[in-house]
């Protein structure tokens, strides 16, 4: 295998880290959305890199799967959902960005020292691709953690998800009912999130998860 399938594997799977350092520097919501977006077009990339050089065609669904709904798809819907919430608006942060950008290189840190000794004799294609996998689905956490906002956890949760489709590509093996059950997982755990955003608007009049935590406060001193 040449020099350039191993380069060109490893920097798509490395911009996809950086998007998710990008994803936790954003502090707008519609920049959020377009940066989840490239990161889908870029894990669509990856994964269609990995069906050439792996000879395996069904990975070719996965790609295309994650490019036009990861990529295009729900972007566009969760730019919908913020017209329609009306919350062009900035990121509510638990801490700030910096505390969190220096999280972030610390987690990615520790996937690369996790990941390479335990992986020495596994398929060089794949190695790096694990290690930049595990960081990604640290780093989507990471932003679940660190954002208030119920559509940028939404977006966390995908992103973490795109860490997982990765490190399952760069595994030889898959089967496709996985890639397939997966996406569809997907589909509907992004169905139940945009109820789930609608119902704490109407409720509480904002998408701030702060709320319910205030809300259950008041009514435990009610009690």
């Amino acid at each position: 295998m040449s020099d350039f399938a191993f380069d060109l594997a490893h920097l798509l799977a490395g911009l996809m880290v950086v998007a998710s350092m990008v994803l936790l520097y954003q502090d707008r919501l519609n920049a959020v959305i377009n940066v989840f977006a490239a990161q889908a077009m870029l894990l669509g990339a990856a994964v269609g890199w990995q069906a050439e050089m792996q000879g395996a065609g069904h990975l070719w669904i996965t790609a295309v799967i994650a490019f036009v709904f990861k990529g295009v798809v729900i972007p566009a819907a969760l730019h919908a959902m913020v017209r329609k919430l009306g919350i062009h608006r900035e990121v509510e942060a638990v801490v700030g960005v910096g505390p969190t950008l220096i999280a972030g290189l610390a987690l990615t840190a520790l996937a690369v020292l996790v990941v390479m000794p335990a992986t020495e004799n596994a398929n060089p294609l794949s190695r790096e691709d694990l290690a930049f996998a595990l960081a990604v689905v640290l780093l989507g956490l990471l932003m679940m953690i660190t954002r208030r906002n119920a559509i940028t956890q939404i977006i966390g949760f995908m992103s973490l998800e795109n860490g997982l489709i990765l490190a399952a590509a760069g595994a030889k093996g898959m089967p496709l009912v996985v890639e397939v059950s997966v996406a569809f997982s997907i589909l509907i755990a992004f169905t139940v999130f945009g109820v789930f955003v609608f119902r704490i608007r109407e409720r509480f009049d904002t998408v701030d998860i702060g709320a319910l935590e205030r809300f259950r406060g008041e009514q435990q001193d009610d009690a």
